[in-house]
């Protein structure tokens, strides 16, 4: 078992379940964070800091979609290994990439976005489809 990252951490303000995980298998997009599956020791401490709920054990329902989802993503997303505190000019949000990843964001941003939304209209990976349509 693996622990995966859903849906209901986009646009969320609270990373402490960062600093939580033992071994950094975080990694950060521009408004969400993903799990890297091969990398999640199962040990679980990270669900309880999740507030929105959004960490969830591959086991639960719908889960193998967000696995695939957080497996890819996390081959191409920076390594996030400490909390990010909120950002005033982006309305008190987090700032979920770090600074020093802005160039490299504008590059996978794209790529990011299209593996994403080619995973989640797999009909074989998501039952119906993007948004439960055909």
């Amino acid at each position: 078992m693996t622990y995966i990252v859903n849906d209901n951490c986009i646009n969320c303000k609270y990373t402490d379940c960062v600093e939580v995980c033992p071994v950094d298998c975080f990694y950060e997009g521009e408004n969400m964070l993903v799990i890297h599956p091969d990398e999640c020791i199962d040990c679980g401490v990270c669900e309880p800091e999740c507030p929105p709920e959004a960490i969830l054990p591959d086991s639960e329902p719908a889960a193998e979609k967000w696995l695939e989802i957080n497996r890819e993503m996390a081959e191409i997303w920076p390594n996030i290994v400490q909390r990010s505190d909120p950002d005033a000019e982006r309305g008190n949000r987090p700032r979920k990439r770090p600074a020093s990843s802005r160039s490299i964001s504008r590059a996978i941003r794209a790529r990011a976005t299209d593996a994403t939304f080619r995973l989640i209209r797999q009909p074989d990976r998501s039952p119906g489809g993007a948004c439960g349509r055909p």
